[in-house]
């Protein structure tokens, strides 16, 4: 997987498996912006970058709210004025504000859907200005087992990820005449801060339905995603893959 200088760009970059992703990418030559939402996530960061950079690897931090298509723009041009055109997109930035849909509030849905659906939107649009251009990009969306299966407790979040997966087929079967693909993931049970910030015990259930009986890491999924972003999935477009240890298998 190497991918020769190539310029990603990881959204969500600073933590969980978009911190994975990003040192994945670098470990494999690309060039990575590492995205951030604002100054809570800036020193995280700048701490991915730091890392990439120590190991002889090019990393770039870039502040980006994916809501904002002001500011997505301005991400996407910071990256070209120091490297050049984004040629892989990791769209990371998610969010959850879980609860039932009877007691959960407007803000809590529409936030969740301005995050993980309009900011993959927006994102993705700059993004294909220059690979429709150049005849070549890979965008991979992370996505979410909650999407395909559901989960009681997120509507939003599952409604919001499950949306991800119309986007990303339908995004490839218009890019993929000009040589672009468009991927998806979905994770299951994965350690990150977000599943940290889960209720007590959350994810016991969870595992004791899963075939392979644990959570899975961050660098698992990194795995998966800088493979679809890669030249060894060169004919690989459309597909969501599910990244769960076998939850999905209704254990």
């Amino acid at each position: 997987m190497n991918y020769n200088g190539e310029v990603a760009l990881v959204t969500g970059g600073s933590s969980g498996i978009g911190k994975a992703t990003s040192l994945r990418l670098a470990s494999e030559g690309a060039r990575v912006a590492v995205g951030y939402l604002g100054d809570a996530e800036e020193d995280d960061a700048k701490a991915v970058v730091a890392s990439i950079r120590d190991d002889g690897g090019q990393a770039l931090a870039v502040q980006v709210d994916v809501t904002d298509p002001d500011g997505v723009d301005r991400c996407f041009a910071a990256v070209e004025d120091h490297w050049g055109p984004v040629q892989i997109l990791i769209n990371n930035a998610g969010i959850s504000r879980d609860s039932l849909l009877l007691r959960m509030s407007e803000d809590a849905w529409s936030q969740v859907m301005k995050v993980n659906l309009d900011g993959v939107f927006h994102t993705s649009k700059r993004a294909l200005r220059n690979m429709m251009r150049d005849r070549s990009g890979a965008i991979v969306n992370v996505s979410s087992v909650a999407g395909l299966n559901g989960n009681a407790g997120q509507c939003n979040y599952s409604a919001s990820k499950a949306a991800l997966v119309g986007l990303t087929r339908s995004l490839a079967a218009e890019a993929g005449g000009r040589g672009i693909r468009v991927n998806a993931v979905a994770p299951g049970l994965i350690r990150t801060q977000m599943t940290e910030e889960m209720p007590e015990n959350w994810d016991e259930n969870v595992v004791e339905r899963t075939a392979l009986g644990r959570p899975g890491e961050a660098e698992e999924v990194a795995d998966a995603v800088c493979y679809l972003a890669s030249p060894a999935s060169s004919y690989i477009t459309g597909v969501v893959l599910v990244i769960d240890g076998g939850l999905s298998v209704g254990l």
